[in-house]
Protein backbone atom coordinates (compact mmCIF):
# COMPACT_ATOMS: atom_id res chain seq x y z
CA UNK A 1 0.00 0.00 0.00
CA UNK A 2 1.01 3.18 -1.04
CA UNK A 3 0.69 6.65 1.38
CA UNK A 4 1.79 9.51 0.55
CA UNK A 5 3.46 12.28 2.49
CA UNK A 6 4.47 15.90 2.46
CA UNK A 7 6.84 17.66 4.82
CA UNK A 8 9.46 20.94 4.11
CA UNK A 9 12.99 19.93 2.74
CA UNK A 10 14.90 21.65 6.36
CA UNK A 11 16.81 19.39 8.21
CA UNK A 12 14.35 18.82 11.04
CA UNK A 13 11.93 16.89 8.68
CA UNK A 14 14.37 15.21 7.36
CA UNK A 15 15.64 13.81 10.60
CA UNK A 16 12.27 12.71 11.69
CA UNK A 17 11.49 10.88 8.53
CA UNK A 18 15.18 9.29 7.61
CA UNK A 19 13.53 5.92 9.17
CA UNK A 20 10.58 5.96 6.97
CA UNK A 21 12.31 7.35 3.99
CA UNK A 22 15.43 4.86 4.09
CA UNK A 23 13.64 1.78 4.94
CA UNK A 24 15.29 1.78 8.72
CA UNK A 25 12.31 0.43 10.10
CA UNK A 26 9.75 -2.22 9.12
CA UNK A 27 6.41 -0.67 7.75
CA UNK A 28 4.32 -3.75 7.83
CA UNK A 29 3.89 -3.07 4.02
CA UNK A 30 3.31 0.29 3.76
CA UNK A 31 5.24 2.48 1.33
CA UNK A 32 5.68 5.87 1.82
CA UNK A 33 6.27 8.48 -0.91
CA UNK A 34 7.82 11.52 -0.09
CA UNK A 35 7.20 15.11 -1.58
CA UNK A 36 9.42 17.64 -0.18
CA UNK A 37 7.82 21.17 -0.04
CA UNK A 38 8.01 24.47 1.24
CA UNK A 39 5.56 24.50 4.25
CA UNK A 40 3.20 27.34 2.44
CA UNK A 41 2.87 24.90 -0.22
CA UNK A 42 1.89 21.71 2.73
CA UNK A 43 -0.58 23.83 4.11
CA UNK A 44 -2.17 25.23 0.75
CA UNK A 45 -2.04 21.28 -0.28
CA UNK A 46 -3.56 20.56 3.07
CA UNK A 47 -6.89 22.69 1.83
CA UNK A 48 -7.19 20.35 -1.16
CA UNK A 49 -6.98 17.28 0.99
CA UNK A 50 -3.77 16.45 -1.76
CA UNK A 51 -1.46 14.20 0.72
CA UNK A 52 -2.46 11.05 3.16
CA UNK A 53 0.13 12.42 5.74
CA UNK A 54 1.84 15.78 5.57
CA UNK A 55 3.31 18.55 7.77
CA UNK A 56 1.20 21.75 8.43
CA UNK A 57 1.17 24.70 10.23
CA UNK A 58 -0.74 25.12 13.13
CA UNK A 59 -1.97 28.50 12.22
CA UNK A 60 -3.64 26.40 9.03
CA UNK A 61 -4.89 23.56 10.89
CA UNK A 62 -8.09 24.61 11.65
CA UNK A 63 -8.53 25.14 8.10
CA UNK A 64 -7.96 21.28 7.09
CA UNK A 65 -9.59 19.56 10.99
CA UNK A 66 -12.71 18.60 8.80
CA UNK A 67 -10.25 16.25 6.47
CA UNK A 68 -6.84 15.60 8.96
CA UNK A 69 -6.37 14.40 12.60
CA UNK A 70 -3.58 15.30 14.00
CA UNK A 71 -0.67 12.81 14.25
CA UNK A 72 0.34 12.67 17.96
CA UNK A 73 4.04 12.99 17.20
CA UNK A 74 6.59 14.76 14.97
CA UNK A 75 5.59 18.31 16.63
CA UNK A 76 7.82 21.13 16.32
CA UNK A 77 7.34 23.34 19.26
CA UNK A 78 9.35 26.40 20.48
CA UNK A 79 10.66 27.11 23.88
CA UNK A 80 11.16 29.83 25.74
CA UNK A 81 14.69 31.02 24.57
CA UNK A 82 13.80 30.32 20.62
CA UNK A 83 10.76 30.58 18.04
CA UNK A 84 10.25 32.81 14.88
CA UNK A 85 12.17 35.63 14.85
CA UNK A 86 11.96 39.14 13.07
CA UNK A 87 15.40 40.22 11.38
CA UNK A 88 16.70 43.73 9.99
CA UNK A 89 19.74 45.23 8.42
CA UNK A 90 19.36 47.69 11.16
CA UNK A 91 17.81 48.31 14.68
CA UNK A 92 14.60 49.17 14.31
CA UNK A 93 12.46 50.37 17.28
CA UNK A 94 9.41 47.55 17.99
CA UNK A 95 6.76 50.70 17.82
CA UNK A 96 8.04 51.36 13.99
CA UNK A 97 7.72 47.41 13.22
CA UNK A 98 4.38 48.11 12.14
CA UNK A 99 5.24 50.57 9.84
CA UNK A 100 7.94 48.58 7.74
CA UNK A 101 7.48 46.34 4.85
CA UNK A 102 7.80 42.43 6.25
CA UNK A 103 9.17 39.72 4.16
CA UNK A 104 6.75 36.72 5.56
CA UNK A 105 6.70 33.22 4.90
CA UNK A 106 3.49 32.46 4.09
CA UNK A 107 0.32 34.11 5.59
CA UNK A 108 -1.10 30.56 6.64
CA UNK A 109 2.21 29.94 8.33
CA UNK A 110 2.08 29.82 12.22
CA UNK A 111 4.83 32.37 12.02
CA UNK A 112 2.69 35.29 10.00
CA UNK A 113 -0.06 34.58 12.86
CA UNK A 114 2.09 35.20 15.34
CA UNK A 115 2.95 38.54 13.76
CA UNK A 116 -0.27 39.39 13.62
CA UNK A 117 -1.18 38.81 17.11
CA UNK A 118 1.66 41.23 18.05
CA UNK A 119 1.84 43.95 15.38
CA UNK A 120 -1.74 43.97 14.33
CA UNK A 121 -1.14 47.10 12.41
CA UNK A 122 1.44 45.58 10.53
CA UNK A 123 -0.10 45.37 6.59
CA UNK A 124 2.88 46.35 4.36
CA UNK A 125 3.65 41.89 4.11
CA UNK A 126 5.36 40.52 1.25
CA UNK A 127 5.50 36.50 1.40
CA UNK A 128 8.64 35.02 0.20
CA UNK A 129 9.52 31.02 0.42
CA UNK A 130 11.29 31.20 3.83
CA UNK A 131 14.66 30.04 2.88
CA UNK A 132 14.55 33.63 0.36
CA UNK A 133 13.85 35.76 3.04
CA UNK A 134 17.03 36.76 5.01
CA UNK A 135 18.19 37.36 0.80
CA UNK A 136 14.93 39.53 0.62
CA UNK A 137 16.09 42.06 3.21
CA UNK A 138 19.36 41.88 2.11
CA UNK A 139 18.34 42.91 -1.17
CA UNK A 140 16.77 45.76 0.02
CA UNK A 141 13.15 43.86 -0.92
CA UNK A 142 11.45 44.21 2.17
CA UNK A 143 12.71 45.88 5.63
CA UNK A 144 12.09 43.43 8.04
CA UNK A 145 12.17 39.57 7.87
CA UNK A 146 9.97 36.72 9.56
CA UNK A 147 12.32 34.05 9.54
CA UNK A 148 11.88 30.48 10.45
CA UNK A 149 13.78 27.13 10.33
CA UNK A 150 17.57 27.37 10.33
CA UNK A 151 17.94 31.63 9.63
CA UNK A 152 17.48 31.20 13.66
CA UNK A 153 20.80 30.34 14.00
CA UNK A 154 22.66 31.71 10.38
CA UNK A 155 20.84 35.10 10.20
CA UNK A 156 23.50 36.92 12.44
CA UNK A 157 26.40 35.48 9.95
CA UNK A 158 24.50 37.69 7.24
CA UNK A 159 25.03 41.27 9.04
CA UNK A 160 21.26 40.90 9.89
CA UNK A 161 20.38 41.99 13.52
CA UNK A 162 17.78 40.45 15.75
CA UNK A 163 14.48 42.93 16.73
CA UNK A 164 12.40 40.90 18.19
CA UNK A 165 12.10 36.91 19.19
CA UNK A 166 8.55 35.11 19.20
CA UNK A 167 9.49 32.59 21.41
CA UNK A 168 10.22 34.61 24.12
CA UNK A 169 7.15 37.06 23.80
CA UNK A 170 4.67 33.67 23.54
CA UNK A 171 6.55 32.41 27.07
CA UNK A 172 6.25 35.66 28.76
CA UNK A 173 2.34 35.76 28.03
CA UNK A 174 1.31 32.02 28.51
CA UNK A 175 4.53 30.34 30.40
CA UNK A 176 3.75 27.24 27.92
CA UNK A 177 6.07 26.36 24.63
CA UNK A 178 5.45 27.79 21.42
CA UNK A 179 3.60 25.14 19.04
CA UNK A 180 4.56 25.57 15.35
CA UNK A 181 3.69 22.91 13.28
CA UNK A 182 2.76 18.94 13.55
CA UNK A 183 1.94 16.25 11.17
CA UNK A 184 -1.60 15.41 10.62
CA UNK A 185 -3.55 12.59 8.59
CA UNK A 186 -6.26 12.13 6.79
CA UNK A 187 -9.36 11.22 8.21
CA UNK A 188 -10.15 9.48 4.90
CA UNK A 189 -8.29 6.43 5.90
CA UNK A 190 -9.56 3.63 7.49
CA UNK A 191 -9.16 4.18 11.53
CA UNK A 192 -6.67 1.11 11.95
CA UNK A 193 -4.24 2.19 9.42
CA UNK A 194 -4.50 5.71 10.75
CA UNK A 195 -3.07 4.51 14.34
CA UNK A 196 -0.22 1.96 12.35
CA UNK A 197 1.03 5.07 10.36
CA UNK A 198 0.65 6.88 13.44
CA UNK A 199 2.84 4.70 15.55
CA UNK A 200 4.96 4.29 12.34
CA UNK A 201 6.04 7.77 12.75
CA UNK A 202 6.83 7.92 16.39
CA UNK A 203 9.29 5.08 15.71
CA UNK A 204 10.53 6.93 12.98
CA UNK A 205 11.29 9.76 15.27
CA UNK A 206 12.82 7.74 18.00
CA UNK A 207 15.15 5.64 15.79
CA UNK A 208 16.34 9.07 14.97
CA UNK A 209 16.82 10.37 18.00
CA UNK A 210 18.43 6.58 19.05
CA UNK A 211 20.75 6.84 15.77
CA UNK A 212 21.57 10.64 16.18
CA UNK A 213 24.69 10.30 13.98
CA UNK A 214 23.20 8.41 10.87
CA UNK A 215 20.05 10.30 10.92
CA UNK A 216 22.02 13.65 11.15
CA UNK A 217 24.42 12.61 8.02
CA UNK A 218 20.80 12.51 6.22
CA UNK A 219 19.13 15.51 7.06
CA UNK A 220 22.65 17.23 6.73
CA UNK A 221 21.22 16.96 2.48
CA UNK A 222 18.58 18.65 3.21
CA UNK A 223 20.59 21.57 5.99
CA UNK A 224 20.79 24.30 2.69
CA UNK A 225 24.72 24.64 3.42
CA UNK A 226 24.17 24.44 7.01
CA UNK A 227 27.31 23.59 8.85
CA UNK A 228 27.56 20.37 10.81
CA UNK A 229 27.60 21.68 14.43
CA UNK A 230 24.71 23.93 13.27
CA UNK A 231 22.39 21.57 11.97
CA UNK A 232 22.69 19.36 14.58
CA UNK A 233 21.95 22.18 17.27
CA UNK A 234 19.13 23.34 15.30
CA UNK A 235 17.63 19.57 14.90
CA UNK A 236 18.33 19.77 18.96
CA UNK A 237 16.27 22.28 19.24
CA UNK A 238 12.97 20.49 17.49
CA UNK A 239 13.52 17.37 17.64
CA UNK A 240 13.33 15.90 20.85
CA UNK A 241 11.27 14.39 23.63
CA UNK A 242 8.89 16.73 22.91
CA UNK A 243 8.58 15.51 19.28
CA UNK A 244 7.98 12.22 20.31
CA UNK A 245 5.13 13.62 22.80
CA UNK A 246 3.23 16.56 22.82
CA UNK A 247 2.48 16.08 26.66
CA UNK A 248 -0.01 17.93 28.27
CA UNK A 249 1.49 21.37 27.86
CA UNK A 250 1.83 21.16 24.35
CA UNK A 251 -1.61 20.26 23.50
CA UNK A 252 -2.64 23.06 26.17
CA UNK A 253 -0.48 25.52 24.14
CA UNK A 254 -2.49 24.67 20.83
CA UNK A 255 -5.62 25.56 22.46
CA UNK A 256 -3.87 28.53 23.53
CA UNK A 257 -3.18 29.54 20.16
CA UNK A 258 -5.56 28.62 17.90
CA UNK A 259 -8.56 28.97 20.59
CA UNK A 260 -10.00 25.39 19.73
CA UNK A 261 -9.34 21.86 20.75
CA UNK A 262 -7.11 19.95 18.82
CA UNK A 263 -8.36 16.73 17.48
CA UNK A 264 -6.02 13.77 17.60
CA UNK A 265 -5.41 10.25 16.11
CA UNK A 266 -6.87 7.69 18.83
Amino acid sequence: MKITVAHSPDADDAFMFYALARGKIDTGGIRFEHTLQDIQKCNEDALKRKFDVTAISFAAYPQAAKDYLLMTSGTSMGEKNYGPLLVAKRSIPLEEVARQSIAIPGRQTTAALLLKRAFPEAKNLKVYPFDQIMKAVLQNEAEIGLIIHEGQLTYAKTGLVEIFNFGWWWWEREKLPLPLGGNVIAKGLEPALRKKINRLLKQSIQYALDHREEALDYALQFARGLDPEVADRFVGMYVNERTLDYGPDGKMAIEKLLGIKPEFVT
